[in-house]
């Protein structure tokens, strides 16, 4: 009987509750935001790619075109991705780190860190971190 009860005290709880909306998981909404960055820079369109750094990295290069030389320069494998695939997304010392596996257009796998910051609701890239390359059979 008291099984019953409390199934009914569930059900009846979760009716007045009303409905239920869908939220995204972060790990979802921060790879999403690293896809839209990929996908900017292959489509060559700095000032896309700019809009998803954090408010820091934004500081620290001043302008897009500085920003997107940087990456173009410094992160080839970022600027120019043949594939990628998201590997594990961690909290390290109240930040998260979103892993991700980059393979350039050579064939050569990179292991990269994003680290990530939530502003106003939205996810940013506040530094992206080379591990190491990954080499070819990764």
């Amino acid at each position: 009987m008291k099984q019953i009860l409390f199934a009914t005290a569930l059900a009846l709880s979760a009716a007045l509750a009303g409905p239920v909306t869908a939220q995204v998981e972060p790990g979802e909404a921060i790879q999403d935001v690293i896809t839209r960055q990929f996908d900017a820079f292959i489509a060559e369109d700095v000032d896309e790619a700019w809009t998803y750094a954090s408010p820091g990295i934004q500081a620290m290069f001043g302008s897009p075109g500085r920003f997107g030389a940087m990456v173009e320069q410094g992160y080839p494998m970022v600027y120019a991705p043949s594939e990628t695939r998201f590997l594990d997304l961690r909290e390290m010392n109240g930040d998260l780190w979103q892993r991700v596996l980059v393979r350039d257009g050579a064939g050569t796998y990179h292991l990269l860190d994003y680290r990530m910051v939530e502003l106003d609701g939205m996810w940013r890239i506040a530094g992206v971190q080379l591990i190491r390359e990954a080499g070819v059979g990764a």
